[in-house]
């Protein structure tokens, strides 16, 4: 059973599973969303696919509010949590190279 907030794990879990998809889809190789969402979500608190899927949309719109690069295919969602602003940064701190990559 899943709780409304998403925990600064779940954030991190799902911020770098996006950020795996969007260097694939950047770089032009085909991957597969709802195989990632089926991985995910047997590391998550019970997450949805649908849920899931929708925290996807929240970080595009994070991205787009950042002025970054997003997937194309998880149109921006909004009222997103805070702490998720704070997870997309923290990687974005831990992959400083990442933007250089971005068109």
């Amino acid at each position: 059973m899943s709780q409304d907030e998403w925990t600064d794990e779940e954030n991190a879990l799902i911020v770098a599973d996006y950020f795996a998809m969007l260097a694939d889809d950047i770089a032009g190789r085909p991957y597969n969303k709802a195989a990632h969402r089926r991985a995910l979500r047997s590391r998550l608190n019970g997450r949805t696919e649908a849920a899931i899927e929708f925290k996807h949309r929240n970080i595009s719109a994070v991205l787009r509010d950042l002025g970054e690069t997003w997937i194309p295919g998880y149109f921006p969602a909004a009222n997103y949590q805070a702490s998720l602003i704070r997870a997309v940064l923290n990687w974005l701190d831990q992959h400083e190279d990442w933007l250089e990559l971005t068109p």
